[in-house]
Parts: C-alpha cells; sequence; structure tokens
C-alpha cells in the first residue's frame, strides 16, 4: 500500500465500515470525525478502525480480470468476503433543466433559475457529503453550511454522519454519482429529490441507489454464488453473433472480444443499472417497495380569477413596486428572481424579497458566499492566469467599476451593428462512447473532473480572446436605470454544466467565440490527458487514428500565404485528434427576439451540428462542428430550422441536380475559413447591391448564378481585391471534386451525400452575405511579388 491514498478507496473502506459496525451511529460519528479532522489523508494518519477495510480494498484492486468461469469462481471461494461485503451506490440529479430554466422571458430571472440550480448541484449536494471544494475555490475564509447540516438532521435523522467527502465519485452537470453505506441509499436518494423541490418548489428532480456487492465495484454484476452454466466469457464468446449480446457488449470491429467483455463487466455495468433504474423512476414507475413514486414537484393552486405571475402561470403573491416594471411574482418565480440580483451582484436589491415576511433563505443568509455569480468565477479565472491587465482596455481603470450586462439590451449595445446579440449553445460529442470504455470509478471521477474542467475553461478562453469590457453608449432613455456611459462584460452566462454550455454575447462575436471555444474544449483535454497517461504511456483523450482533411473539410487553404493563425484553420494532416469535441449552434438575432425561442432555435441548431458531426465519424473525423443561423426577423421562420432548409433552401425535382442554397453546419477548419473569406469581400468592397443580387440569383440555377458571379467579380474596380477573392473564395471552397479540373464553380460547390444519386450542389454564398454587416472593416496591405513573371502572386495580410 502506497504512502498517499485515493478519496474513493478511503470511500469503499468507509463503506465496508459502516456496515461493520452494524451502522452503529456512535461509532460511526466518532470515526468520522477523525477523517474530516485530517485535511490530507494518507497511510500514517488513517483512522486504525479504517485499516482492515482499507486492506481489502487495496486486495480487490490487485485482482486480475477472471479471464474464465473457473477463475472468478477461485476468486468467491478464497475472497468470500468481496461477496458478503456491500455498497450502495446512488445517482441523481435535476432533470428537464430547460423547462425551469427558460420557462421565463426576462433575463433575471433566467439567471436565477440557473445559479439556484448551479447552487444545489454544486454546493448543497456535495455539502450532503461535507465537501465544500466549490465555495473554498472562491472563498479562503469559508465556513461551512449550518442550514445543510439542520436540513439533514430534520428530514433524514443519521443520514450526514454517513457521508464523507471521499464518496463523492462526481458531482456536476446537474447530477451526482457517489458511493454511500448501505443501509443509507434510500435516505440519500430521496434527500437528494427532496433537496430538489423545497429549494425550487417547481423543478424537476430523479434519484436512485442501489445496493451491490464489494466485488460488483470491480467485474460488474455477479451471481451470489457463481455456478458452473452462470454466464462468462467463455458463453459470450459462443453466442457473440447473438444480436441482444451485440448491443449488450456495445460491439466493435476494432475491439476483441475479451476487450469488450472487460469493459462491460466492470464498475461501468453498476452505473448502467443505476441509469436503468434512473429512467424507470423518472418516467414515473415503482423500482423498489422501500420507496414512493417519485417526489414530483409540488402543485401550486390557481384560479380562474386570481391574477398569476409572468411566467410559471402560478398565482401572484406580490407586485413588488421597488423593480423595474413592478413584476408580478408567484413564490417560485420570487425565488429566481432574488437568486438572480444576487447572481448579478445587485445588493440593493434584496429588501424587497425580505419585507415581504418569506422564510426561504438562498443559503445561510442572503450571501454571494453559496451563489456565486459566472462573472466572478470569470474574473477569478483571469486573476488566476495573470490576464486582468491584458483583459481591462486601461490599466488604470476601475475594475470594480465594471459590471454585469443586466440585460440583452446592454449586450446587443457592444455588438456591431448595434442591436444584436448571439446565442451560443454547445455540447460534448461522444461522450456516451467513451463513458462506455471506462472501468472504474476512478476513471469515472477523472473523467468527469477533466470534462467539467475543459467546459468551463474553454469558456473563460474564448470570451477572453474575443471580448473586452464595453461601455454602453446611446441606451434608449425609456430604460429605466438609465446606464449610458457604464462598463460591463457583454456577455452573459447562462449555464455551464457537465459539457453543455449555453451563452449569450454581442452578435458581431458569436461565431468566432464559439469556434474558439470548441477548439479550446479539446486543447484542454489533450493536456488534462498528458497528465493522466496510462501504463502504455498513451494520452487517454487521443485517438490512434488518422483522418484526410483533404476528403473532410470544403475548405482549403490557397498556395499564396494566408494570415489564418487559429488551430482550426491550419491544415493539418489529421494526426491528434481528440476523442472528445464539441458541437455548437449558435443565432444570431435581435435582442428584443424572446429568448425562449432563440434558445429552441438555438438548440435545434445544435442539434444539426452534433447530427453533422456524427456524419463526418464516417470519414474518421472526431473534432467539432458548428451550425449557425442569422435571423432578422422573428417572423423568418414560422416552423422549425430544418424544414425552412428543406423546403425554402433546396431545390430538386426530376432529372435536375439538388441546389443547396446553404452551406452550415461547418467543421471549426471550416468555419474560420467562412470568417476569413467574409473579411475578404469586405476588404474587396464588393457592392452589397451585388452580394444581395448574387444572393437572390442563386434560385435560378447553378449557371445563371455562375454567370452573373464572374460578371459581377470581373467588374471589381480594384484588380488585386479581383485576385484575392479568387484566391481566398474560388480557389478555397468551389474547386471540382476532379482533381484534372481546373476551373472551379464559384460560388457552388460540389459534393456527393451517400444513399443519393448524383452531385448535389451547396454555396456558402448566402451564409457570406448574412454575415457581411457582422464583419468589421480590416485594414488590408496589399504586397506583389514575382513580378518577372508578368503575373503577379498576392499576399493579403488581414488584421
Amino acid at each position: 500500500m502506497q504512502n498517499s491514498l485515493k478519496p474513493l478507496e478511503i470511500g469503499l473502506a468507509w463503506c465496508l465500515f459502516c456496515e461493520a459496525v452494524g451502522y452503529d451511529a456512535a461509532q460511526i460519528q466518532q470515526v468520522r470525525q477523525m477523517l474530516l479532522a485530517e485535511k490530507d489523508i494518507s497511510k500514517n494518519n488513517i483512522p486504525n478502525a479504517i485499516r482492515p477495510y482499507l486492506k481489502q480494498v487495496g486486495e480487490l484492486g490487485d485482482l486480475g480480470f477472471p479471464e474464465t468461469l473457473q477463475t472468478l469462481k477461485a476468486y468467491q471461494e478464497k475472497y468470500p468476503q468481496f461477496w458478503r461485503s456491500h455498497i450502495g451506490l446512488v445517482y441523481g440529479g435535476v432533470t428537464k433543466v430547460k423547462q425551469y430554466v427558460f420557462t421565463q422571458s426576462k433575463l433575471p430571472d433566467i439567471r436565477g433559475a440557473s445559479a439556484l440550480l448551479d447552487r444545489i448541484n454544486l454546493v448543497d449536494l456535495k455539502a450532503f457529503f461535507n465537501e465544500y471544494d466549490e465555495v473554498s475555490k472562491y472563498n479562503k475564509d469559508y465556513s461551512k453550511s449550518i442550514t445543510i447540516s439542520q436540513w439533514l438532521g430534520k428530514n433524514f435523522p443519521n443520514l450526514e454522519a454517513a457521508l464523507i467527502p471521499q464518496l463523492i465519485i462526481y458531482s456536476t452537470g446537474g447530477n451526482v454519482l457517489a458511493f454511500c453505506p448501505a443501509k443509507f441509499v434510500d435516505d440519500l436518494a430521496n434527500a437528494i429529490e427532496k433537496r430538489y423541490t423545497e429549494e425550487t418548489l417547481t423543478a424537476n428532480s430523479c434519484a436512485v441507489g442501489a445496493k451491490f456487492k464489494l466485488i460488483e465495484t470491480r467485474f460488474g454484476l455477479l451471481p451470489d454464488n457463481v455456478g458452473e452454466n452462470d454466464f462468462w466469457l467463455e458463453k459470450y464468446q459462443a453466442n457473440q453473433t447473438n444480436e441482444i449480446l451485440q448491443a449488450y457488449f456495445a460491439q466493435a470491429d476494432e475491439e476483441s472480444t475479451e476487450k469488450l467483455f472487460q469493459q462491460r463487466k466492470s464498475f461501468n455495468e453498476t452505473v448502467t443499472k443505476l441509469a436503468s433504474l434512473f429512467n424507470k423512476r423518472r418516467g414515473g414507475n415503482i423500482i423498489t417497495e422501500n420507496r414512493h413514486t417519485r417526489r414530483y414537484p409540488v402543485m401550486l393552486e390557481t384560479h380562474p380569477y386570481l391574477v398569476r405571475d409572468e411566467s410559471d402561470n402560478a398565482s401572484a403573491v406580490m407586485i413588488v413596486g421597488e423593480l423595474h416594471q413592478e413584476p408580478k411574482l408567484s413564490e417560485s418565480l420570487a425565488r429566481k428572481r432574488l437568486v438572480g440580483n444576487i447572481a448579478k451582484r445587485d445588493r440593493a436589491s434584496k429588501d424587497w424579497y425580505q419585507s415581504r415576511g418569506f422564510s426561504w433563505q438562498p443559503g445561510d443568509a442572503i450571501d454571494i458566499k453559496y451563489i456565486k455569480s459566472w462573472v466572478a468565477k470569470f474574473e477569478h479565472f483571469l486573476e488566476t492566469n495573470k490576464l486582468t491587465d491584458s483583459y481591462y482596455q486601461k490599466p488604470h481603470q476601475d475594475r470594480k467599476s465594471v459590471s454585469e450586462a443586466l440585460s440583452l439590451i446592454e449586450i446587443g449595445n457592444a455588438s456591431q451593428p448595434k442591436g444584436f446579440v448571439g446565442y451560443i449553445y454547445a455540447d460534448g460529442n461522444n461522450m456516451g462512447g467513451y463513458i462506455q470504455k471506462i472501468r472504474s470509478a476512478q476513471e469515472y471521477q477523472n473523467f468527469s473532473e477533466d470534462v467539467s474542467e475543459a467546459t468551463e475553461k474553454c469558456v473563460y478562453r474564448a470570451l477572453f480572446k474575443h471580448l473586452r469590457p464595453h461601455q454602453l453608449k446611446d441606451i434608449p432613455d425609456k430604460d429605466k436605470e438609465k446606464r449610458n456611459d457604464e462598463w460591463i462584460h457583454p456577455f452573459e452566462i447562462i449555464t455551464i454544466g457537465g459539457d453543455d454550455v449555453f451563452l449569450i454575447v454581442p452578435g458581431d462575436k458569436a461565431l468566432a467565440i464559439s469556434q474558439t471555444l470548441c477548439e479550446e474544449f479539446e486543447n484542454i483535454l489533450k493536456a488534462e490527458g498528458e497528465k493522466r497517461k496510462n501504463v502504455d504511456n498513451k494520452n487517454p483523450y487521443i485517438r490512434d487514428d488518422v483522418c484526410n482533411p483533404q476528403v473532410v473539410h470544403r475548405y482549403h487553404l490557397p498556395e499564396v500565404e494566408n494570415p489564418i493563425k487559429n488551430q482550426a484553420q491550419n491544415q493539418s494532416n489529421g494526426n491528434n485528434q481528440c476523442k472528445l469535441s464539441m458541437s455548437g449552434g449558435v443565432l444570431i438575432t435581435a435582442e428584443d427576439t424572446p429568448i425562449y425561442y432563440a434558445e429552441k432555435l438555438t438548440s435545434q441548431l445544435m442539434k444539426s451540428s452534433k447530427k453533422y458531426a456524427k456524419e463526418l465519424k464516417k470519414k474518421k473525423y472526431y473534432g467539432g462542428t458548428v451550425d449557425f443561423l442569422v435571423m432578422k426577423s422573428v417572423t423568418m421562420i414560422s416552423s422549425n430550422i430544418g424544414e425552412y432548409r428543406s423546403q425554402g433552401l433546396t431545390q430538386s425535382g426530376a432529372g435536375q441536380h439538388t441546389l443547396k442554397l446553404y452551406g452550415a453546419p461547418y467543421t471549426l477548419h471550416e468555419l474560420g475559413g467562412l470568417l476569413e473569406t467574409a473579411k475578404v469581400l469586405k476588404a474587396a468592397n464588393f457592392p452589397c447591391s451585388q452580394l444581395y443580387q448574387i444572393r437572390s440569383l442563386l434560385e435560378r440555377g447553378k449557371q445563371t448564378t455562375m454567370l452573373n458571379y464572374r460578371y459581377f467579380r470581373v467588374r471589381l474596380s480594384d484588380i488585386n481585391a479581383q485576385k484575392l477573392l479568387k484566391s481566398q473564395f474560388e480557389e478555397a471552397w468551389c474547386k471540382p471534386k476532379d482533381n484534372g479540373n481546373k476551373g472551379n464553380l464559384a460560388p457552388w460547390m460540389s459534393l456527393q451525400e451517400e444513399g443519393k444519386e448524383g452531385t448535389i450542389y451547396e454555396t456558402i454564398w448566402r451564409d457570406l452575405v448574412d454575415l457581411y454587416p457582422f464583419i468589421e472593416e480590416p485594414h488590408t496591405e496589399f504586397i506583389s511579388d514575382n513580378e518577372e513573371k508578368g503575373n503577379q502572386n498576392l499576399k493579403s495580410k488581414i488584421v
């Protein structure tokens, strides 16, 4: 046994100790106090009462995988205690998050709903186990929550004494997975559900738990007594063509049967059982006689003649004249508004709640200690990485005077043109496939920590790269708070959880931020993987296979010097792909677009980009993708984006080529190229009227559009601009797939979709025109060389 101990080893030993002493409260409490008193537990200071069980856990970890049923049977005979000892495992968290968060139409309420869930996810549930890492990260002089302890003592006596920090496997992204002494499994699951209901009143949650044999945390679900006829590797190999077995063991061509069997018969199988129970309980089914049906949120009374609140359709209990627009609030909505005020560090906007006589408090007191603003976390990131001076435009600027944006109007004020905001919704790819190959609780914990850190840091890096504090100008006088000349952080982080991100940023920066965000997610994960190399000295997050970028990407850099500097736009050889990536949906729209409607469309775009990423896996591309839409009118889309594109932007007919009048979604490399091409159009001073005219001609067919494009291009007054457009648009995007063909299809691109006959032609011109107003005027230098050939090569530098 090494001197240092892994927390999960201590957690398992704690469960065995609790069972061995018959869950005697006095003994458990005494040893728990000894564990909590030590900051760094090692072999030297571990309580003596835990040592025998820690030895058992170590022996279990040293066992090799039993290749045969006889070996497994021999294990049971040699280590009967592994079958007699039991461990509890609990999984749960919030469900239907969007229904709770985006029911509201106003940003303060959405911010508050998200912040309240974050507090429960990251603070309350961990506090059950006496873990305060999220609080201590930002508050070194924090104090432990008294209310959590009192709440557990009142509702679930003896539960708190049975829980220690080392039991937590992960608690991020709205879910918690933790070991637990077997006797308290149902109590802990009920406590998780009850906490969400009592704190939010209307949020949905679900939690389940089960009791497992100690050996099952190592080799998956096993019978109480191993017999000759039990299913093991031999029977799997003899029946591996069975479709049920193929589905259960995640059949894959590149994996051997032994490896597939070992991946499933591990801790992974116990978690899969919990996930199945979770889905059953979430559907309202009774999964155990010891627990009632799922604890549904309270039913709030209403009446046809009672005044309702502004979003939850619950009976209003107050009209708050102290707040802007004097909102009508129900109790559940009042909690969201209060937490939203605290999250934006508006200390002056809390008295209205206290004066109404409500007893509920968002923490030990109405204090920012337990409700941390995402902007405050971003500022902490800047300070930790010594980026503060680079972020603020003026070194002497009073940084405390830079506050959060209070409305979409303020975020849109930072855009060029003003009045537009960008919604970004990003989600991880390949997560399920990666999790299926995790074999131990420690790997689960490592994976959760790495993904959570990568998701949060990639957002901060993207915001730092593309945004700076903005001074509000020309805010309408009708805005009651009159914030003109105030400095703000021009973004709103709605949520960062697990592998999900939802942001609101200025419209002109939305695509660049989404691109950087997805790139940095992969970069951070690969960097974290270097710290967790396995026994083969391999990075667990880097793939071995290689993709061909010429086959995957539609954008290919021209031969002339190109100013593209970021990673996504460098044509790599396809090596070192990350096993995990992010796909994002981006909606650029007016600031007055209803948030719930914008979220719905952004979610559709995100799903579209994930679908495209899944299709590209056939070409061995596992990187990120982004789909976007510029919506200048709410009435632009009457159904959904898929129908809008298939019915309004796709042309096909008998004997005709299929024309797609759009190019989205894009890989990250292509997105970088699209932004660069838009800059080229801006630099070339391509007349706006001609841009829009060519877009209108797309519907008239391929030949008509090609002819008109060439006509407009050769009429550009600046010959250098013509060459720039040719190299950065025509040669980069529109070359024929046939390498022997020296022409181009501008403004069209050809592609062959699997399962469809004939060639499909698509174009990025519509996307370029949509982005054109959001591209800032570049400074362009034209440098000519090789003049003796009479055909100058053009080097362009766009700053």
